[in-house]
């Protein structure tokens, strides 16, 4: 077993044009005074790190981290959930989507999958250098929108989805690879990754790549009635991440997982700040200890209630409260008698 390192913040809700999160120094100083030790920072915010830059040169990316570490805190991943979405569209989301892109992107898919292609690359190459083991991203989506079947899919459309969806990032994941990075793509509803079957599926499509692992945040299986806990179980060898975010279901005679189109406010499943919702975070923080998750505990925030200055400042100490300190001795060794053949022998009626 080991001890989860932690607190860690995501910065992404974070960013802003106003001090203390116009910058990278800036909001490092501002999460250091709430307690936390560790930042993820979102590649897409120009104004915390420029990715190619930090690809392209060991220099650049040692100042960024030495922007961090004279906060006081260490960088803990980088994140491409903006480019990585933008892998795989479908032609349905092209408006929707486009906004995720440089203006000189949008209008032009071809051109915007082979420039988040290329982001995806350099935040492999930038990680390498910043000396991180593991990097976030979504996988993107060619199938969501026939999440529900109706009408019936034909059949082998899942599978040529899975296909393609695999052909787009193998290339990305043999980067990673040769960069000695793992992969790990955050499981969330709108991705073609939305649970442990499409993981699996997109698994298999990849021959099982070693790099394809997984961010674990038990608030996305909260709102799809997953079990969160056995998920841990079953895939705990390719959890690298951990986002520590909350969240609450509570379905009506009106309105249950998909929402009615209702705002955040109104949804049965909405996220909450840590402690606010329905997450059994002691038993997540057991689990992923009992399986030697070496990782950080990084909170997300994301609540449509509370401000995010009072999430970010009782998110320290949540977390903080929640690491288990991991033992390095059996709590019955005070009992024991030690190795001794002889002895087992006795007692077995040998």
């Amino acid at each position: 077993m080991k001890t989860i390192k932690g607190p860690g913040i995501f910065l992404a809700q974070f960013a802003g044009d106003a001090a203390p999160f116009n910058n990278l120094k800036n909001i490092c100083e501002w999460a250091a005074g709430l307690g936390f030790k560790g930042v993820q920072i979102p590649t897409w915010v120009s104004s915390f790190i420029d990715l190619q830059k930090a690809a392209e040169s060991k220099t650049y990316a040692d100042e960024i981290k030495g922007i961090v570490n004279a906060a006081g805190l260490e960088i803990t991943e980088l994140s491409t959930h903006l480019q990585g979405q933008l892998v795989a569209v479908h032609p349905a989301y092209n408006e929707l989507f486009d906004g995720f892109a440089p203006e000189q992107y949008r209008n032009n898919a071809a051109a915007r999958t082979e420039w988040a292609v290329q982001q995806l690359k350099y935040a492999a190459k930038a990680s390498q250098n910043l000396g991180l083991k593991a990097h976030a991203t979504f996988s993107g989506a060619l199938l969501w929108q026939t999440v529900y079947p109706w009408p019936q899919r034909p059949a082998g459309l899942v599978e040529t989805g899975f296909k393609e969806l695999a052909n787009r990032w193998l290339p990305i994941l043999n980067e990673f690879d040769a960069n000695g990075v793992d992969l790990c793509y955050e499981i969330h509803p709108g991705e073609d990754l939305h649970d442990g079957i499409t993981y699996e599926r997109f698994l298999e499509a990849t021959g099982n790549h070693a790099r394809a692992c997984l961010l674990y945040d038990p608030s996305h299986f909260v709102l799809q009635c997953l079990d969160y806990l056995e998920y841990i179980d079953i895939y705990h060898e390719r959890i690298r991440m951990f986002h520590v975010k909350d969240a609450e279901f509570n379905p009506t005679g009106r309105s249950g997982v998909y929402g009615g189109y209702q705002g955040w406010i109104d949804r049965p499943g909405r996220f909450r700040s840590l402690g606010d919702g329905q997450v059994d975070f002691k038993a997540v923080f057991s689990k992923l200890t009992q399986y030697g998750f070496d990782g950080w505990a990084v909170m997300e925030w994301e609540c449509c209630i509370k401000h995010p200055e009072d999430g970010a400042r009782e998110g320290a100490p949540f977390i903080k409260d929640h690491i288990i300190r991991v033992t390095e001795k059996a709590f019955d060794d005070f009992a024991g008698t030690g190795p001794n053949e002889a002895l087992n022998r006795k007692i077995l009626g040998l």
